[in-house]
């Protein structure tokens, strides 16, 4: 069954990155937000970017797409004029590393969680990959931060890392945050439910109610905003393992509408990227170790 269903979701996120590489960006803009200090989040298309610019030269998180690459630099070049000394991942998919051959092209030392080099790197991919990798933590002394990657195990995927900011005190979660729905848990990839209530039960223990929060996926966001996503994480999880422990089958499960929508109705979450049934058929397989 893991075999199988793993074809599927790699032959599903194939298409996906084939479609964008296909798609026409030329009507995409890079909005750029002001985050604190001297951090900014730039927005695109794809997962938001993080950068940070100072007397040490610009570090970058994520880079979306390949497509984007020059858009994304001329966004940059805006604020600052310095070279990107480092450009972090916080994960291994594609929304977030398409630009890393692009970027690394410029001199950008890709750093990333040991599992995003081991994901990305294949016998046809051999540009673009983490020159300097970690197994649990990395520290990066740039533009007056202390700049802290943090290793969340088995949470969106097998690879996330928090990166926070402490001296402005700024976090970029990745994908262990969506402002702006469900969840998405990579379980084919080692993503799990419990993994993900632990990152964001690890990113609020790091942080504090002044900080702020550069999410995978929607607007910028407070602590208040990211502790009830935490808070719907940890509901998820425990609706859907009740009525697992009341004999209930995936099937059931999925059309239980009541398990989660007291943050979204089926309705409203119709045309999202994850759905209602989606997402308790997602932590219905993770809870009971099933791939789908």
């Amino acid at each position: 069954m893991k075999k199988i269903t793993y074809f599927f979701t790699i032959l599903f996120l194939t298409s996906c990155y084939s479609g964008f590489a296909q798609r026409d960006f030329s009507t995409v803009n890079i909005e750029i937000i002001p985050v604190k200090d001297s951090i900014y989040m730039l927005m695109g298309s794809g997962g938001n970017i993080g950068i940070s610019v100072g007397k040490d030269g610009v570090f970058m998180i994520d880079d979306e797409f390949a497509a984007l690459s020059e858009k994304i630099t001329a966004a940059i070049r805006t604020l600052s004029d310095k070279p990107i000394k480092f450009l972090a991942n916080t994960h291994f998919h594609g929304d977030h590393t398409g630009g890393n051959a692009k970027f690394e092209e410029t001199g950008a030392i890709i750093v990333a969680q040991e599992n995003v080099r081991k994901r990305l790197k294949s016998d046809d991919n051999t540009v673009g990959l983490p020159v300097i990798t970690f197994d649990s933590d990395l520290t990066l002394h740039l533009n007056g931060n202390d700049i802290m990657a943090t290793h969340v195990h088995n949470a969106h995927t097998d690879s996330d890392a928090l990166i926070y900011f402490p001296q402005s005190n700024v976090m970029h979660t990745g994908d262990t945050f969506f402002n702006n729905g469900f969840p998405f848990i990579d379980l084919n990839s080692g993503g799990s439910i419990a993994g993900d209530v632990e990152a964001g039960q690890a990113g609020l223990m790091l942080t504090n109610t002044d900080t702020k929060f550069i999410p995978g996926h929607g607007q910028l966001a407070n602590y208040e905003e990211y502790k009830a996503y935490v808070e719907m994480l940890k509901t998820l999880q425990e609706n859907v393992q009740n009525a697992i422990n009341n004999g209930k089958t995936r099937t059931e499960i999925s059309a239980m509408e009541s398990l989660s929508s007291a943050f979204y109705t089926d309705a409203e979450a119709e045309k999202s990227f994850i759905t209602g049934p989606k997402i308790r058929e997602t932590i219905y397989d993770s809870l009971t170790e099933k791939a789908e």
